[in-house]
């Protein structure tokens, strides 16, 4: 199983080539993707996403909040701070719950290579 961060699924929406997209592409045929509450989140408040590709994207499996998530995120992103990287909230967030459930992270997005550092967060790389 997969996760994808949201610079992902829009490539892969958009249509745009890389080993990412091909990635997505392959884990979506096997059902071996699940989806973060934030990117699924961050994807349909996009005003002008098809209604049916929105309903596609929220029948993705979704992963589910453990107990203390909010704390072990809010911890993540201070270590992440403290050591002087980029944290942003949502990044935090879709680091924790890739770490909770031992789910390695498809993303574009060089920044969550400060939560691989801090937590060991697992980075595809395909």
């Amino acid at each position: 199983m997969i996760a994808a961060d949201t610079s992902t699924w829009i490539a892969f929406l958009e249509g745009s080539s890389g080993s990412d997209v091909q990635a997505l592409d392959a884990a979506l045929a096997n059902r071996q993707v699940l989806m973060v509450p934030v990117v699924l989140t961050e994807l349909l408040s996009d005003a002008s996403l098809p209604a049916a590709v929105a309903r596609s994207l929220s029948q993705v499996p979704a992963i589910h909040v453990q107990t203390g998530f909010w704390e072990r995120a809010g911890g993540l992103r201070a270590k992440v701070l403290r050591q002087g990287r980029k944290a942003r909230l949502g990044d935090a967030l879709i680091a924790q719950f890739c770490l909770d459930h031992g789910v390695p992270l498809l993303t574009r997005d060089r920044d969550f290579q400060a939560f691989a550092g801090a937590a060991k967060l697992a980075l595809f790389h395909p």
